[in-house]
């Protein structure tokens, strides 16, 4: 399989930048008209990735939302990744693993090995015990042609504590993950595996996001996010962001026409970005 970053450029080139999340939120379900088990969870991620994986780069299923149903909601998580990827999207599993040793290497393997039935294109994951602790997932990314989105400047309240903390060289840790991720992508063509994670409504940074890799960037469409924001955040490095959004697109469910004309629409709306970068 090529490289990860790869198949990202040709898919954002093709589909454009938008990520669709299908986040099976109690409350969505229930907009939605269905129950809260596991019929319901079927019906709903079903739904959205006929409506939605066909006409976006990418789709980022949050692994949580699925988890919470046991053995029958990863049957349903498998069957998401599996048909997401037929249709031609790439999925990103959210899951932001972070682990030491032999436990992150089987989270590697449990995702990034393209023989594991839960095996998706790219994961997040965290690196707040360190850097070095991602290692065993890096690797297995490489060898398997898979990416990894490192979280870095999230825009949650709570980050900061950590992400804008400053370490020995005065920098802020999210600042030297960035590093980490512009040393693995090195001079990669035409872009880089290995990405960073960047709320849209985090307030600036000063920090350069020139990492020769993805940017994604949550938080844009219904949590407030806006293209104003990423060409704030991220400047002239907004041609590599991945917006992401999941309850602005899936409100428009359980319609599957009006689900695809979301995602196109938002696509049309950000097309303007990838030629300020």
């Amino acid at each position: 399989m090529s490289p990860f970053g790869t198949r990202l450029h040709a898919a954002v080139e093709a589909r454009g930048p938008l990520c669709a999340g299908i986040d099976p939120h109690a409350a969505l379900l229930l907009e939605w008209g269905l129950d809260d088990d596991v019929a319901g969870l079927e019906r709903f991620a079903l739904t959205a990735v006929e409506g939605l994986a066909p006409h976006v780069a990418v789709v980022k299923p949050q692994s949580a939302f699925y988890e919470r149903f046991g053995s029958r909601g990863i049957a349903v998580l498998e069957r998401v990744v599996t048909e997401s990827r037929a249709a031609g999207a790439l999925v990103l599993l959210d899951v932001k693993r972070g682990d030491i040793g032999s436990t992150s290497q089987a989270y590697a393997d449990a995702y990034l090995d393209q023989t594991s039935p839960l095996a998706v294109d790219a994961i997040t994951a965290s690196p707040y015990l360190g850097f070095g602790s991602l290692t065993p997932m890096i690797d297995t990314a490489r060898r398997h042609g898979a990416g990894v989105f490192v979280l870095a400047m999230t825009s949650n309240r709570e980050g900061p504590e950590v992400q804008h903390a400053v370490t020995d060289d005065g920098r802020p840790v999210g600042g030297r993950m960035l590093d980490h991720l512009r040393s693995l992508n090195g001079a990669a063509e035409p872009l880089g595996s290995f990405g960073a994670v960047v709320g849209a409504t985090v307030d600036g940074s000063g920090e350069s996001f020139a990492i020769n890799g993805p940017l994604l960037a949550p938080g844009y469409g219904a949590q407030g996010g806006t293209a104003a924001d990423l060409l704030r955040i991220f400047g002239s490095d907004v041609a590599q962001v991945l917006p992401s959004t999941s309850r602005g697109l899936l409100r428009h469910g359980p319609d599957v026409g009006a689900l695809g004309e979301a995602a196109r629409r938002e696509n049309d709306a950000l097309a303007g970005l990838r030629g300020r970068g």
